[in-house]
């Protein structure tokens, strides 16, 4: 019984240390993006038009084309995400194609990762429950509005 115990306490250890280890070993984000847009049409989808891009310290406005959702009746979508590879302001800009995308995220939305020309990649979840994000065959272009 003791000896079980001790089996069971250091296969606990291993599992917390190991866990922790993955945890500081995932880099923090460069900088976040926020997407919004409003009213979409049934059947058509939406290409989202503004967000904002928040890197180091300041606020960018930017203009989105390229991406859009899949559901009918939404009034507000709303999509948010964090910058990795952003080292730069100027490799923010270009055309970022599906690295990963269609995955469900908990609570009901959906998750994209995307990469640009520049390596830059983004992991977007649609925080709009039940809107599915979907990415353009060409890529969703993220431009810095100046």
């Amino acid at each position: 019984m003791a000896r079980r115990l001790l089996t069971l306490a250091m296969a606990t250890a291993l599992v917390f240390s190991v866990s922790a280890a993955h945890a500081a070993s995932k880099p923090a984000p460069d900088a976040t993006v926020k997407l919004k847009e409003g009213s979409i049409a049934a059947g058509i989808g939406f290409s989202w038009g503004s967000g904002t891009l928040h890197y180091k310290g300041k606020t960018y406005p930017l203009s989105v084309t390229g991406l859009s959702v899949g559901s009918v009746g939404i009034d507000k979508a709303t999509a948010s995400g964090k910058v990795f590879g952003l080292k730069d302001i100027k490799n923010f800009d270009g055309i970022y194609t599906a690295v990963d995308a269609g995955a469900t995220a908990a609570g009901g939305g959906s998750a994209a990762v995307m990469k640009n020309q520049n390596g830059v990649r983004i992991e977007l979840l649609s925080t709009t429950q039940g809107v599915s994000l979907t990415l353009a065959a060409e890529g969703v272009s993220l431009k810095i509005k100046h």
